[in-house]
């Protein structure tokens, strides 16, 4: 049986409602299920299941590797939330303004920890042996270290993106090829390491688990480029935030880097005046800004670079060694993930 990610998304919602029931202190595990409560589209674990489910159909006997990297991620929100100071996640107050950043910090450690242990041991403290207990199996003690040094080496790859997301803040002179490389580290790591994970889990041929790993690593590619798009030209009806604050806050991305190199003398005059202004209106900003963009054709640009990533996403993904139809799970989850159709 192949499920559908409708399926798999209950499964892992579920999965995640009974995973921190009641331990004690309140005050370390409750910021942790509020954390988890709020939702997004639980992306990784989802994701590490259908590779999973490419070779092998008893998913629920991996359900706490999914958690545990669903775990992962929460903990570095937690964490990035009290390093730019933000107000708000998923449309609810940050963990830091509901309790304050240092129960914020501590509650992501803990995080960080139940990551680990569900991924080692296939449980919490308190968490039902029959849900989250033997999650691969004595047999598949080969698959699980492989999973676990995938997992290991990726975490250490998102902390390294964060560090370079905060250096490029300082700096006026970050490349294309540098930001992109942050972005592979911070975003499509985790995407690479479910898929990857996944089909080790799974007994998977090296090949195809290093193929499913390039699929997301490129996937994830497009998927940062798109929000980076999204953030200047989208509707924020539809995106779900207001449109304009990467230009607010002079966030190094592809579309400011490549403006930076490619506009001419007095639109770069134009530019650099409103990257060092400090007391500005929000909205003359954007709209200036974005008449650059209009003017160098930044949108196109950024455009094309999507395509390619995503057009070699599924080329990668379709040189897994499996009857073509065991992928199309993931061709879809794909489309989806970029707001098409399949």
């Amino acid at each position: 049986m192949q499920y559908t990610q409708s399926q798999l998304l209950e499964k892992v919602s579920a999965a995640i409602e009974q995973m921190v029931c009641n331990p004690q202190p309140d005050g370390l595990y409750a910021p942790i299920r509020y954390a988890l409560s709020l939702g997004g589209k639980r992306i990784r674990p989802v994701l590490m299941l259908h590779a999973y489910n490419i070779y092998k159909e008893d998913v629920d006997r991996i359900m706490s590797c999914a958690i545990a990297l669903e775990t992962y991620h929460n903990f570095t929100l937690l964490h990035d939330d009290v390093m730019d100071r933000a107000e708000v996640r998923r449309g609810r107050p940050c963990v830091h303004k509901v309790w304050d950043e240092n129960t914020a910090i501590l509650s992501g450690d803990a995080m960080l920890i139940l990551a680990y242990r569900l991924l080692t041991e296939g449980r919490t403290a308190d968490a039902e042996p029959s849900l989250l207990a033997d999650a691969v199996g004595e047999s598949d003690a080969v698959g699980r270290a492989r999973a676990l040094q995938t997992f290991t080496l990726a975490t250490l790859g998102v902390c390294e993106g964060q560090q370079y997301d905060v250096e490029f803040e300082r700096r006026d002179d970050v490349s294309e090829a540098e930001y992109m490389e942050m972005i592979r580290l911070k975003t499509s790591l985790l995407l690479a390491c479910a898929l990857k994970m996944g089909a080790e889990l799974a007994g998977a041929p090296a090949a195809d688990a290093e193929h499913l790993y390039e699929f997301g690593e490129k996937m994830g590619l497009a998927f940062q480029l798109q929000d980076d798009l999204l953030d200047v030209y989208g509707d924020p009806a539809v995106f779900g935030k207001k449109i304009g604050g990467d230009i607010l806050c002079n966030k190094k991305t592809f579309m400011l880097i490549n403006v930076l190199q490619l506009a001419n003398e007095q639109q770069r005059a134009v530019l650099t005046r409103w990257l060092q202004q400090t007391d500005f209106d929000a909205e003359e900003k954007i709209r200036a800004v974005r008449e650059i963009y209009d003017a160098v054709n930044i949108r196109q640009m950024c455009e094309q670079k999507i395509e390619q990533l995503f057009a070699e996403s599924l080329r990668v993904l379709r040189a897994v060694d499996v009857p073509s139809e065991r992928l199309q799970p993931l061709v879809d989850f794909a489309y989806r993930l970029m707001g098409r159709q399949s």
